[in-house]
């Protein structure tokens, strides 16, 4: 199951986890529904994270002049986007 992030509750309020399954208890048909929501949505964040990480810019040291960060990340945005 997808439940990486079960304490992120305390820092963001507005932020979706899976229902875990317990020993006593299995999950209901709309537990299922909920998590397989929750992994689809997950998913496609984790995929546009890579697709920034690609670019070296978030994953590395930047080194180069700080005014031109934010052109660059935004045509790096650009770039992600006309790719969909």
């Amino acid at each position: 199951m997808d439940t990486d992030y079960v304490g992120i509750v305390r820092f963001h309020v507005n932020s979706v986890i899976p229902v875990k399954r317990s020993e006593k208890r299995s999950l209901t048909m709309g537990d299922k529904v909920f998590n397989h929501m929750v992994s689809s949505q997950r998913v496609l964040d984790e995929r546009v994270i890579g697709l920034f990480m690609r670019f070296k810019i978030v994953s590395d040291r930047y080194c180069n002049c700080r005014k031109r960060f934010g052109l660059r990340f935004n045509l790096i945005c650009d770039i992600c986007n006309t790719r969909r």
